[in-house]
């Protein structure tokens, strides 16, 4: 009984991990998105002619592209590999 706690204890750690992983995304995202308007206001108050907020967002939004990517990537795969694995060690553990 005591692995089933501790498998429950991984997943609801893992699942927590994905959650802050997740705000901290979504923060990033509100932040990318206020200031880059901001940065298109003074763009076009200043310098009509010439439309240079492009580079900031164009850099920033790749940033932000690949974070998203990084949260959003299914890593269940991997993870079910790695608890076999975990598993495969500990019954050769027990067996000693």
């Amino acid at each position: 009984m005591e692995v089933t706690a501790l498998e429950n204890d991984e997943r609801y750690l893992r699942a927590k991990k994905k959650v802050e992983n997740l705000k901290e995304f979504y923060r990033h995202l509100a932040v990318y998105l206020l200031i880059n308007v901001l940065i298109f206001a003074i763009n076009l108050y200043t310098f009509q002619g010439y439309w240079w907020f492009i580079y900031p967002l164009g850099g920033w939004g790749i940033g932000v592209a690949m974070h998203g990517l990084s949260v959003f990537e299914d890593r269940d795969s991997n993870s079910k590999w790695e608890e076999k694995k975990i598993k495969e060690y500990m019954e050769k553990d027990k067996k000693k």
